[in-house]
């Protein structure tokens, strides 16, 4: 069983402010690795490390060729080229973080509507009792229960079955729709109904496909 989605958890808005005043204030890359997005990131602490790291070279060698000149047993060499490229890698890294603190600030955003606008969409309707069967039909594993369905999953150990949780959230907080959530160290059970119709919905079932899924 696939313990990640490819969606992942929603990214909040205050989550990508605060990666983005990493990337832009503090070290480009480390605001994209909290927001998830791990090839950036990686990429982008390359960048910055490779031009700090280019800076200090030329610092260092400007110190002791300035030291020497004082002693008069040093040459001077120019290694200005040193700072340039240093700068230019910085510079290229924080261009990248910048863009990328702009898309996780964007996704954040959209997700913020996605949940405004469930949030005010017309309330479901009850499913009628003739069709609770064929959509437990799609559904085999998943038990009725007093007007609810109820499926209990199990994983091999006490960390797989938080993973899963935490898709499950993940799935549940963009569909504005959210289960009762059992752990009982490797087992995890799940239980639906929609409160506001006053039994199973549409929703339900809809949620339920695709924590089978997972």
């Amino acid at each position: 069983m696939k313990l990640f989605s490819p969606k992942g958890k929603p990214l909040s808005r205050a989550t990508a402010k605060n990666a983005a005043l990493l990337n832009l204030l503090a070290t480009p890359g480390l605001g994209s690795l909290l927001g998830r997005r791990w090839f950036a990131g990686i990429g982008q602490l390359v960048l910055a490390l490779a031009g700090f790291t280019l800076f200090v070279v030329w610092f260092v060698g400007e110190m002791v060729q300035f030291y020497g000149q004082i002693g008069g047993n040093v040459e001077v060499h120019p290694i200005g080229k040193f700072l340039v490229a240093g700068l230019i890698l910085f510079a290229l890294a924080w261009l990248w973080s910048a863009a990328t603190s702009f898309s996780l600030l964007r996704e954040a955003s959209a997700g913020g509507r996605r949940s405004l606008e469930n949030f005010a969409a017309p309330p479901v309707q009850k499913l009628e009792e003739s069709k609770l069967l064929p959509s437990l039909a799609l559904i085999p594993q998943w038990n009725l229960q007093d007007g609810k369905i109820v499926r209990t999953f199990q994983f091999k150990d006490f960390p797989a079955g938080i993973k899963f949780v935490e898709v499950v959230a993940g799935l549940a907080e963009q569909a504005w729709h959210h289960p009762d959530i059992d752990i009982r160290w490797n087992k995890v059970t799940l239980t639906l109904t929609t409160h506001d119709a006053g039994g199973l919905t549409e929703k339900d079932f809809a949620l339920a496909r695709q924590f089978d899924k997972i």
